[in-house]
């Protein structure tokens, strides 16, 4: 088990540390705030991704609908522009 680059011996070196510091009574109250604290960041994490995934779909359609859209835009243009070149010319 690797958890951030700390291997179990560490891990467990670790809570023997925040046991003598903290004391049995304070430690689960100090476990309970971190998991609530790596939930959040959890949470935040995903609503960023799925609003991340949304503005590239918006955008991808943006584009698709801009190249649905040009073909026509210059089909337009060249009509006005031979309409206007032969009224020029007669």
């Amino acid at each position: 088990m690797n958890v951030f680059g700390i291997g179990l011996p560490e891990m467990g070196l670790i809570m023997v540390v925040a046991l003598l510091i903290f004391g049995p009574k304070k430690l689960p109250e100090i476990g309970r705030s971190l998991g609530k604290t790596v939930r959040g960041f959890q949470e935040a994490s995903s609503e960023f991704q799925n609003e991340f995934k949304r503005e590239s779909e918006q955008i991808e359609q943006a584009m698709k609908t801009s190249a649905q859209i040009e073909p026509k835009e210059l089909e337009a243009t060249k009509s006005e522009q031979e309409a206007a070149g032969s009224s020029s010319v007669s």
